[in-house]
């Protein structure tokens, strides 16, 4: 089969590889009809390279038609149309009856101690292999796959993988009182999401950073209050207070994470540990890693006193600087984590109809066949061509 590898920093490839098969009698096999491209992917691309090896898999967001199943798979047949959830979870454990399907004990990698496996995801999680391909082993084929109609076209449900569920638990985690505000930090497919999730349940304004002119435009078309990083830099929240009677945001949603601009220092550590030898990089990431806090620290300060940040943007630093003093005396409410995607299916299903509440018919700016997946790497990493959300097909 066809697939898109990581080979190095920068260099993903279309290669021919084994096709994948049946391991274990809960197998499925899926043949991928779309799968996206996630910000979250291009920190393997740019930063976490230490994580991965030549030849890796990538993309977690992939849905298609199920081609193979297992002896002992009874919920989905050959034919059905599954989204797959980009944590794989086995929806028997005890986390996962408690809804946190991210922490799923079945596949935790404690060997690292991680949560859940992810699919396309390097080491951290487990190093299976990812939906970026034409071609995709799915575990758990009775609990995880999310079965749905034939029909409508792949962009009404393929978001179901990731991009729905991570941006409405960013805006559950939020609590935003109804008729309320909340700051979203970063307009990117799961910033933008979530800020029309935001509206949709009831906000009363949403203000949305970001600065990518097309990322602006496209948020504040729905009738986000746009804030240009711009022209305000560090000044995000006293322009965010000014807007709120001086309190700042009941909320504030960080969709941003660790390569946030405005940090040139970590960014050059960052590319110093990546030219290491991979053994000593990977040791030096693992045990000294920091990030990028722009955007979090944003976060602290734009929210309002006894207010609530939702840090839904990938972190991976393990010494990063958190300002504790401000978070204890703002008494700031904090909630993050990877999506427990499963938890969140039935209460978004209901709104992937004709009405279309939420925009996922047109959400994709591009939508491309896989081998063109190298160039829109580079696109989206660039910004380039106002590229805000990538789906390849196959």
């Amino acid at each position: 089969m066809r697939a898109l590898t990581w080979q190095g920093k920068r260099d993903v490839r279309v290669e021919t590889v084994p096709d994948p098969e049946i391991v274990d009698a809960t197998d499925i096999i899926v043949r991928i009809t779309s799968t996206g491209i996630c910000g979250s992917d291009l920190h393997l691309y740019e930063v976490l390279g230490p994580f991965l090896d030549p030849g890796d898999i990538l993309g977690h967001e992939p849905m298609g038609i199920v081609e193979a199943t297992g002896t002992e798979v009874t919920e989905v047949a050959v034919g059905d149309r599954v989204v797959v959830p980009f944590n794989i979870s086995c929806g028997t454990c005890w986390m996962c009856s408690q809804g946190l399907q991210s922490q799923c004990e079945t596949t935790q990698v404690t060997d690292r101690g991680m949560g859940a496996s992810l699919f396309g995801f390097s080491k951290l999680y487990g190093q299976v292999p990812g939906g970026q391909a034409e071609l995709l082993r799915v575990p758990f084929g009775n609990t995880l796959p999310v079965k749905v109609p034939h029909g409508p076209p792949d962009q009404r449900f393929v978001y179901l993988s990731d991009v729905l569920p991570t941006a409405w638990q960013s805006v559950a985690y939020a609590g935003i009182p109804q008729g309320g505000n909340v700051t979203v930090l970063g307009l990117g497919p799961i910033g933008d999401m979530a800020a029309r999730i935001a509206l949709h349940q009831g906000a009363g304004q949403v203000f949305g950073v970001d600065l990518v002119p097309e990322r602006l435009a496209r948020a504040r078309a729905r009738g986000v209050h746009t804030l240009d990083l711009n022209e305000y830099g560090k000044g995000v929240g006293d322009e965010v207070r000014r807007l709120t009677k001086g309190r700042g945001t009941d909320a504030v949603i960080e969709a941003v994470g660790m390569e946030a601009h405005g940090a040139p220092l970590t960014r050059a550590a960052q590319n110093l540990a990546g030219l290491l030898p991979d053994a000593l990089s990977e040791k030096v990431m693992g045990r000294a890693g920091v990030d990028s806090m722009a955007a979090f620290n944003t976060a602290v300060d734009a929210v309002r006193r006894g207010g609530t940040i939702s840090l839904i943007g990938v972190y991976g630093g393990v010494v990063d600087p958190v300002p504790m003093r401000t978070l204890f005396d703002k008494q700031i409410q904090l909630r993050m984590g990877q999506a427990n995607v499963k938890h969140w299916v039935d209460d978004i299903l209901p709104l992937l109809n004709d009405e279309d509440v939420l925009g996922v018919d047109d959400f994709a700016t591009h939508t491309l066949p896989l081998e063109q997946g190298p160039q829109a790497y580079q696109m989206f990493q660039a910004k380039r061509d106002g590229m805000i959300k990538t789906i390849l097909t196959l």
